[in-house]
């Protein structure tokens, strides 16, 4: 994700720096006379605005920003005005990442901006939209900051949409992943239901794309292998959107919905499924592999 929206920034005539803990990414990037620094910290010192992209936890982002050689080694006065991050992660981590660079001072003062600010903005749209620079992005934190990011983001993206204060873009991401794992699980479990009823995957889906239960993974990211050209399903679940991913974006809505007390019976069987698919050996899968690998769906012939 991070390589392809680095990429659109570039073409887009930014210049930047760039730092990975893989280093093929590194030499990617440095193949393409694009500087590489060996930590976060020695990005922030070369840059006015810094994104951050992370596929794991919210501790690893925490690490990047408030660890050894993190964006905020320098303590109490940093380079960049805005720093955003891009990751999935709680809410609550966000706003706490948020407070902390709020409370940092910039070595030079910017325009009229007296102190750094952060902008949570986690996409939708996956591998294939952040090569297109189609992604959605949903972004907590300052207005202001948020009218200044947005030519970055346009260039990564088609959609940004403002969801209010810190955190608020990594609230409205998990809600939206949880919405996505519940829909995929219900449009894999109808199918397959039709199938041993003696319906045809191509049949049913026509149905569905043209009632009342027509949604996204029905007719954009269709489950069932053969139904559909250019989606996972159509290249043994290769690519896309992993399951363990999926996992991890489910623990972090049912830890949020525990934290202000709302019951997610849903979301908490989604998290189940998943959990037992990447135990079973299909965490690299994208999520749709849902549809084969939990009910025992069968390829379209």
């Amino acid at each position: 994700m991070g390589f392809r929206m680095a990429s659109n920034l570039m073409k887009a005539g930014y210049k930047m720096a760039v730092h990975d803990v893989n280093c093929n990414v590194m030499k990617m990037f440095s193949d393409m006379g694009v500087p590489t620094k060996e930590t976060p910290f020695e990005v922030a010192e070369a840059s006015d605005v810094v994104i951050t992209m992370l596929p794991s936890s919210s501790h690893q982002v925490l690490d990047v920003y408030n660890g050894p050689n993190g964006l905020l080694q320098g303590g109490n006065s940093v380079r960049p005005q805005l720093l955003i991050d891009s990751s999935t992660i709680d809410p609550q981590t966000s706003r706490n990442i948020s407070a902390a660079v709020s409370n940092c001072i910039l070595k030079e003062k910017k325009d009229s901006w007296e102190n750094p600010v952060m902008l949570d903005a986690p996409v939708s749209g996956g591998v294939l939209a952040a090569e297109a620079g189609t992604l959605t992005f949903m972004v907590g934190g300052s207005e202001d900051a948020y009218q200044a990011a947005k030519p970055l983001f346009l260039s990564m993206g088609k959609n940004t949409i403002y969801c209010g204060g810190a955190g608020n873009g990594a609230a409205a991401k998990i809600c939206n992943n949880l919405t996505m794992a519940v829909s995929m699980l219900g449009v894999s479990e109808a199918l397959t239901l039709g199938q041993s009823l003696g319906i045809s995957a191509s049949t049913l889906t026509k149905i569905l794309n043209s009632s009342s239960a027509r949604c996204w993974s029905s007719d954009s990211y269709n489950p069932v292998p053969g139904v559909m050209e250019g989606v996972p399903a159509s290249r043994n679940y290769g690519g896309g959107f992993a399951s363990k991913l999926m996992a991890k974006d489910l623990n972090l809505a049912l830890a949020s919905a525990k934290e202000v007390g709302v019951d997610c019976p849903l979301t908490s069987q989604a998290q189940d499924i998943y959990a037992k698919l990447c135990e079973n050996g299909h965490d690299s899968k994208d999520f749709s592999c849902v549809f084969q690998h939990y009910y025992g769906g069968k390829d379209e012939v």
